[in-house]
């Protein structure tokens, strides 16, 4: 038997075993073994039975495990009083006249965070957030007026893919066109400041008999923390995006805080050492175009001289503007006038065509209510944790 049998007054404590049944997933195979071995099955079943479970959770995208036919019935049976593969709770779910798609998930703490589907004809990108609140305060996005709530763990990370495949009906995970196609990390927060988790999830995601997205599909926007920045190349060799949005230090103080710690000069130095870039993987440079602030003829021709030596493409993104803000969008003049200086010099510099403003779905528009609970509240939460 897999199992040693599970306590027969077990159904009179199931308010209490639900509380602390340890979610599937986030879990790559040997952590699920591990968890197997816990409950008594020995280190050979568990290595079989991890397997069956990822590729039930990964593949085909099971959130009971009585629909995990390849299981004994016996196995299904016990598995709910110590497992979960529940995806977190929409709180809303809306949908753009364009199409594309904005969950507001909250997860058991009661935190929330927003992901956004943007989809095309037979393709689409998902932007998944890697934080609730943010810590960089860029001026000119909605998010970074929250403060950092906490990081997301990997399974939060992953379920935000898993809710939209739900809603899409793409399970099991298809093999040739996808409507989730891309993955882009561009939502809430800052990855690169939550990397173990981050790298955790998209390991997982990658992985060949699971989701299966290729890592030529994934990208990893950064606002610039740059020791973490060759790690990320190293260890998920994902494409990169650096928000960029100024072409001096000055300037980029203010719209981007985390410049005053890598500066410019140090930001593109680890854009050219990024391992794997080159030509055919070029580095994404994601400049938000503000009305008077970095759209001048002079800030494009900087711009070339900066990516001079870094296989680069720019992505010009008109403003979207959020409740407060004090930024206005560049005139359509002024951003064509700035993206034919740029593509005049070899770099392509599309100027992006906004997606979802009516839902505030739009680059730099997402942000939840979550705060931060106070310190004693959080105190006694890790408590109550740590004694289970």
């Amino acid at each position: 038997m897999d199992h040693l049998i599970p306590d027969v007054d077990a159904v009179d404590r199931q308010p209490e075993l639900l509380a602390i049944r340890k979610s599937l997933i986030g879990l790559d195979r040997s952590e699920i073994a591990a968890a197997l071995v816990e409950t008594g099955i020995d280190e050979k079943a568990a290595r079989m039975r991890a397997r069956q479970l990822f590729h039930w959770l990964y593949y085909r995208g099971a959130s009971k495990f009585e629909d995990m036919s390849s299981i004994s019935k016996e196995m299904r049976g016990w598995l709910p009083e110590k497992f979960t593969a529940e995806r977190p709770e929409i709180t809303s779910l809306q949908e753009s006249t364009d199409g594309t798609r904005k969950w507001l998930v909250k997860f058991p703490d009661g935190q929330e965070v927003e992901s956004v589907h943007i989809p095309e004809e037979d393709r689409g990108a998902l932007c998944v957030s890697s934080q609730v609140g943010c810590t960089l305060t860029c001026s000119f996005c909605h998010t970074g007026t929250m403060k950092l709530v906490r990081n997301l763990t990997a399974g939060e990370i992953i379920s935000q893919m898993l809710v939209a495949r739900d809603t899409i009906n793409e399970w099991p995970s298809p093999k040739g066109e996808r409507m989730i196609s891309n993955i882009v990390m561009m939502g809430m927060g800052e990855p690169l400041l939550n990397y173990d988790n981050v790298a955790k999830a998209l390991k997982i995601i990658m992985d060949g008999e699971g989701i299966s997205l290729s890592k030529r599909r994934i990208t990893l926007s950064t606002s610039g923390v740059v020791p973490k920045i060759r790690q990320c190349g190293e260890e998920l060799g994902v494409n990169l995006a650096i928000s960029l949005h100024a072409v001096n230090n000055d300037v980029r103080d203010i719209l981007v805080p985390i410049n005053k710690r890598y500066p410019i000069k140090e930001l593109l130095q680890a854009c050219k050492e990024y391992p794997g870039s080159n030509n055919a993987r070029r580095i994404t440079f994601e400049y938000v175009m503000l009305d008077g602030i970095n759209d001048s003829p002079a800030d494009a021709r900087e711009l070339v001289r900066l990516l001079k030596d870094i296989p680069a493409k720019v992505n010009l993104i008109p403003f979207n503007p959020w409740p407060g803000t004090q930024y206005q969008c560049s005139s359509n003049n002024a951003m064509h006038r700035f993206a034919k200086i740029v593509n005049d010099a070899g770099y392509s510099s599309p100027i992006r065509v906004p997606r979802g403003r009516d839902i505030m779905a739009a680059c730099g528009q997402l942000k939840s209510a979550s705060k931060k609970a106070p310190a004693s509240v959080r105190h006694k939460e890790n408590a109550a944790s740590a004694s289970l």
